[in-house]
């Protein structure tokens, strides 16, 4: 057993717009099989559109891959290729110059699928020879092409915690509302990564966390894009229902019979696609009704799987620099809230953790 961990950059070049390759696989057979000499390992995507489901949703899956696929395509289902996405005006979006317009792919689908369906930049995993570890990638081809994927794997015995704390973050007085904790002027990233020089981490993780008095808002890893951000996510925490009546209508069963898009076919359909999803994780109709019920009378707080914690591997590159937070280009820590926080401020749980 190795007492150092190991660490193993992979590309990856997907051959469809919806991709799941066995990274787990991949690696042991190709590239490094004294990864199976490791108890644990920490799969990281450097991508806002690709990424990976935790372990304990793809053990319900059965880790079958037509199961998974099933469970996505639940929620590709609720949004669309070529819906009426804000973040897909290219004549909309001011960080773009001309030649980027032209060949940037229209994605807001598969921005709200990563989000809503529960999908990850960093997961760890039990790490068995018979498990197989998908990358799960929303838009690996385009109409522009195909895309370079990179995903990072860390595969370790022991980790211990070297360090907590506490950040308060200031929220806007709007109920609805998603604080980029990337922002330089927060300075969070920054105080981060002088933590993890300060205690010398070399190879780890950082989990950012709510704290447990923390009530209706959510955490979630992707593109911080002023009109993905600030409008499609934004309709879609107002109010699900609507969303899908309004941006997604060719979801709907026979589009010629239906003279108006309200919102009563919109509820039937999300309750259609509910039960897909429900039937690819092998729930009961019992506690089908049950959970359909929650999610009809809470829309926005059960609409997504917006999870309260988010981890960020934590590496030197293996070359003797110091330690950062490894995160892709256009990746951003998103703190979300569909309710007014208390005296504007919302806190969040801090932890550094070594690999050994």
């Amino acid at each position: 057993m190795h007492s150092l961990p190991l660490e193993v950059l992979l590309d990856i070049s997907p051959s469809s717009r919806l991709d799941l390759i066995d990274i787990h696989k991949k690696i042991t057979d190709e590239v490094n099989c004294e990864s199976l000499l490791y108890k644990k390992a920490t799969y990281c995507s450097f991508h806002t559109t690709a990424g990976y489901l935790e372990q304990s949703i793809c053990s319900r899956l059965d880790y079958q891959k037509d199961h998974i696929k099933s469970f996505i395509k639940a929620f590709q289902k609720l949004f669309p290729v070529n819906g009426d996405y804000h973040h897909d005006q290219m004549d909309l979006r001011k960080e773009l110059d001309e030649t980027q317009r032209q060949c940037e792919p229209k994605n807001g689908d598969s921005h709200l699928t990563f989000i809503s369906s529960g999908l990850r930049n960093c997961v760890t995993y039990q790490n068995k020879p018979d498990i197989p570890v998908y990358f799960i990638d929303l838009d690996g081809v385009h109409e522009h092409g195909q895309r370079n994927r990179h995903t990072s794997v860390m595969y370790y015995n022991q980790e211990e915690i070297v360090h907590k704390h506490v950040v308060d973050v200031p929220v806007s007085k709007h109920p609805i509302d998603a604080i980029n904790l990337r922002d330089k002027k927060l300075g969070y990233i920054d105080k981060l990564n002088s933590l993890l020089a300060k205690y010398k981490v070399q190879k780890g993780r950082v989990e950012i966390s709510l704290d447990s008095a923390e009530k209706n808002a959510g955490l979630t890893v992707n593109e911080y894009e002023t009109l993905l951000m600030e409008n499609d996510l934004m309709d879609v925490l107002k109010n699900p229902l609507q969303f899908m009546s309004e941006k997604t209508k060719h979801i709907l069963q026979n589009p010629k019979h239906i003279p108006s898009r309200t919102i009563d076919y919109a509820r039937y359909d999300f309750v259609r696609i509910f039960n897909e999803l429900m039937d690819a994780l092998h729930v009961s109709q019992s506690v089908l009704e049950k959970i359909l019920a929650r999610f009809l009378a809470l829309p926005a707080e059960r609409f997504l799987r917006v999870k309260r914690n988010i981890n960020f591997l934590v590496s030197n590159n293996n070359n003797g620099s110091n330690a950062e937070l490894v995160q892709g280009t256009y990746q951003s820590p998103i703190l979300v809230q569909w309710k007014e926080a208390k005296r504007q401020t919302r806190y969040l749980n801090i932890t550094i953790t070594r690999f050994k």
